[in-house]
């Protein structure tokens, strides 16, 4: 699987929002593309991944 152009080796297919968990991002700060499209936030518990799927990760940050 590629991710925000890294090349990432998937064991098995994940739920998104256990993969995000899993590498240590906010879900609620999170935008993610797959394949092309946008996943809406509620169904990232729903989209799985798999070793194919070319992902955009944007996670959002505050600062002052």
């Amino acid at each position: 699987m590629l991710v925000n152009g890294q090349q990432k080796n998937l064991q098995n297919n994940i739920l998104l929002c256990d993969f995000l968990s899993k590498e240590g991002y906010d879900l609620l700060k999170t935008a993610v593309e797959k394949n092309g499209n946008i996943i809406p936030k509620k169904a990232y518990q729903d989209e799985m991944l798999c070793d194919n799927d070319k992902l955009e990760i944007v996670h959002f940050v505050g600062g002052g």
